[in-house]
């Protein structure tokens, strides 16, 4: 058997392990409530224990199956209490601290990326204890020749392979599923997809994604970028960003305080492509942090969509024809961008009171995100019982939309769980390209 089929059948048996571990800690549990233990105890520790599990198989499996950890940390804001509760910190974890590879091994890439005197001639000290970890590399402290504090980017061995031989697999059931579903062509949403993961791999090409961002906001007061000091295809040497973590924010943060971020953070999705020409594709909270001076710092440039004149202007004229009520030009406007394929027939009326959970923080001069809002929505699009369920299934994702979709998908995610009010209109009308700002009902 090859490495890569190995890795593959490793990776599906962790997986297959959860479940089978849990019911053997399920059956555990039955026996200390037999011996008199109080339920809500037992219950409390087969949960952790469980978390424990899921973040130790995630991160030691890194690559795709890490993704999906990742995506479901920013995604628990919409999942019941009951599930997403005891496993919320746990997730949060798989944001910036997966188990790390060992020190002989970072040693081993980096001699290979730098130079074999590269602990000597490049840095006056090097940590070898990682301070973040992520699901394809994981993130040194150093001190940079000349005395300035660096972050040392270091990709997992093996993780390229290990990653698209998660896409691939993800491809084949995509590709079966998406035939039951009338409205949305999946091959090519798979193949942009690949195409735009399989980037995140190359860390010559996000060292050019990063000086992109950091040139283009080096004076924004908005956004702060660390400059790139020296790069090799599976390492990157950028300077230290100091902050608060937002991942600390949500977890500890005052209100005044998750308020700012959330608004920053929000401006930044909508700044960033206008300012740069790019779009940080990687919303989740590991890669942001609160600078000393107030802004967002702004982490990690694997995942990047190229938009070299900022977010698609009919993204704001659908916002605006949505809050016009106008269900007619709202589908046309789907049909141009690709969103509805051709002979899919749909209500436009019917398709805007499915969607319209959504314009809610549009409407108000400040909206509250929370967990239970977004919570409400996830359950409503969901419930199979409602009449206008299958109106999911009449809408297409275009592939030029992917990465925007990801984003705010995610970043409505992390705004639920800042639980921070935000004036979300004020936000979109000033920074998102093509709104009409008369299209907003005054308030």
């Amino acid at each position: 058997m090859s490495d890569l089929p190995r890795q593959s059948v490793v990776r599906a048996a962790k997986l297959a392990a959860l479940p089978i571990g849990y019911a053997g800690r399920t059956a555990v549990g039955l026996g200390k409530r037999i011996g008199g233990r109080p339920a809500e105890l037992v219950a409390a520790e087969l949960q952790a224990r469980t978390a424990e599990q899921l973040f130790t198989v995630l991160g030691e499996l890194k690559g795709g199956a890490m993704k999906v950890g990742q995506a479901l940390s920013v995604m628990e804001a919409a999942m019941p209490e009951e599930l997403a509760g005891p496993y919320r910190a746990t997730l949060t974890r798989l944001q910036d601290a997966a188990p790390p590879m060992p020190a002989a091994t970072v040693h081993e890439i980096l001699a290979r990326e730098l130079g074999p005197r590269w602990r000597t001639a490049k840095f006056r000290s090097f940590d070898d204890t990682p301070a973040a970890s992520a699901s394809i590399g994981q993130v040194h402290r150093a001190v940079w020749r000349d005395g300035r504090d660096v972050a040392v980017k270091v990709q997992y061995p093996g993780a390229g392979q290990a990653l698209l031989s998660d896409l691939a697999q993800i491809s084949r059931v995509a590709r079966v599923a998406g035939g039951w579903i009338p409205g949305i062509d999946i091959k090519p949403i798979t193949d942009e997809l690949t195409a735009r993961m399989a980037e995140e791999l190359d860390y010559s090409l996000e060292a050019a994604n990063q000086k992109v961002f950091a040139r283009r906001l080096r004076d924004s007061p908005i956004a702060a970028v660390p400059n790139v000091l020296a790069h090799g295809e599976h390492a990157i040497v950028s300077e230290w960003l100091g902050g608060t973590p937002l991942s600390r924010v949500i977890a500890e943060g005052s209100p005044a305080e998750r308020e700012r971020a959330a608004q920053l953070y929000m401006t930044f999705l909508l700044h960033g492509p206008t300012r740069t020409g790019l779009l940080h594709a990687d919303p989740h909270p590991g890669n942001f942090r609160i600078t000393p001076d107030g802004r967002l710092g702004v982490l990690d440039f694997g995942a990047v969509n190229r938009l070299p004149h900022g977010l698609p202007p009919m993204m704001g004229e659908l916002v605006s024809r949505a809050m016009e009520g106008d269900g007619v030009g709202f589908v046309a406007g789907l049909r141009e961008e690709g969103f509805v394929k051709p002979g899919i027939a749909i209500d436009g009326g019917e398709l805007l009171a499915y969607l319209d959970p959504f314009l809610e923080p549009l409407r108000a001069e400040r909206f509250a995100f929370t967990r239970p809002w977004l919570r409400a929505i996830g359950t409503r699009l969901t419930d199979a019982r409602r009449p206008d369920w299958l109106m999911a299934t009449k809408i297409n994702l275009p592939p030029a939309y992917l990465l925007i979709h990801r984003v705010w998908a995610g970043g409505i995610g992390v705004l639920a769980q800042l639980e921070a009010e935000v004036p979300a209109r004020q936000v979109i009308i000033e920074h998102m390209p093509g709104i009409r700002p008369e299209a907003f009902p005054t308030v």
